[in-house]
């Protein structure tokens, strides 16, 4: 498995601006998995711009509620989970690190960089009773996935955790695509050694660009994080926006509703568009084709910007935010399909 290369992501709209000559606001960038209501972002005090960011703000509390991790979870604010995919790789000695295949490309990478042996774990693999995990001193696992949004039951991922602890392993799970359905997250269970929870703010509230996330762990993996970042690890702004997203209960009780319909909408039109059936979380869906590469370029030539994958073949569509964008969506996969 090769991470020697720089992973791409969604969201590089100038890139395609530049090869289809199409002006950026022409384009309807369905490329990334977020939010497209993003949380309403209030104006932000004079002095939080003035002042140094404070560790003491409350905003680590603010975080344990929101993910009901225990008073034992340490907790890390972050400028968003990317931070921590860099540096948690350089905490550990050389090992054995078994990665999910597809899955978000910048974990193989960073781990690669920081000299452990990759050990790709593709879907097939999950059936029965995961002898591979035998063979691994450490497994980062993404849930659920980016792209395909497979979802695994917390209990298992307790299970991996507790087989490899018991050799003096570690369990890695990624958590920024995980929902607000009870159960579908490993944080409450974080605290213990060997597991680490990264969670981030910019794909359910939308604030990507704020850079925002959080690191759960035990106290000895979140310190030696902590001193590897060095101080000020997340801005001022972002942590006053961080605690005040976290807080809103409501909105995000009205947003997880509108995303699960929006999800579920988006299920829909692919397959009656004779697509075929799509996975995926409330943030996006994965559509794997054989004809990707064709579809992809048509909807481009349209100004319609999604995710393309070569191995396998699919693709991976965000959310429309609006009825005109749904409608022009549609018309496009009729046109090019």
């Amino acid at each position: 498995m090769s991470a020697s290369l720089a992973p791409e992501h969604g969201g590089r709209l100038d890139d395609a601006v530049r090869e289809w000559g199409i002006p950026r606001h022409h384009w309807l960038d369905l490329s990334t998995g977020i939010n497209p209501r993003h949380w309403p972002v209030p104006d932000i005090p004079a002095d939080v711009w003035q002042r140094l960011p404070e560790d003491n703000d409350g905003l680590s509390a603010i975080i344990r509620r929101w993910c009901e991790a225990p008073a034992e979870a340490h907790c890390l604010p972050v400028a968003g989970s990317q931070a921590a995919i860099q540096a948690l790789p350089g905490l550990e000695a050389p090992c054995r690190v078994g990665i999910p295949v597809p899955g978000y490309r910048e974990h193989g990478y960073w781990w690669q960089r920081a000299g452990h042996t990759l050990v790709p774990i593709e879907p097939d693999r999950l059936r029965g009773g995961d002898p591979w995990l035998g063979d691994l001193d450490a497994l980062v696992w993404i849930n659920p996935n980016n792209p395909t949004g497979l979802s695994l039951p917390v209990e298992r991922l307790l299970g991996w955790h507790c087989r490899l602890r018991a050799r003096g392993g570690f369990l890695v799970v990624d958590e920024a695509f995980v929902d607000r359905s009870p159960g579908s997250s490993i944080a409450p269970y974080a605290g213990v050694p060997g597991l680490v929870v990264l969670r981030s703010l910019g794909k359910f509230f939308g604030l990507a660009g704020i850079r925002a996330g959080a690191v759960l762990g035990d106290e000895g993996t979140v310190s030696a994080l902590a001193e590897r970042l060095g101080p000020w690890a997340m801005s001022g702004p972002a942590r006053f926006i961080m605690k005040h997203a976290l807080e809103d209960r409501g909105w995000q009780q009205i947003a997880a509703r509108e995303l699960a319909e929006a999800s579920n909408r988006l299920h829909r039109l692919l397959a009656g568009q004779g697509l075929g059936e799509s996975t995926g979380t409330a943030l996006f869906r994965y559509l794997p084709h054989p004809d990707a590469a064709r579809i992809h370029k048509a909807l481009a030539r349209r100004g319609i910007l999604v995710r393309h994958f070569e191995k396998p073949p699919a693709l991976r569509f965000g959310l429309p935010g609006s009825e005109p964008e749904w409608q022009r969506l549609t018309d496009a996969l009729a046109e090019c399909h």
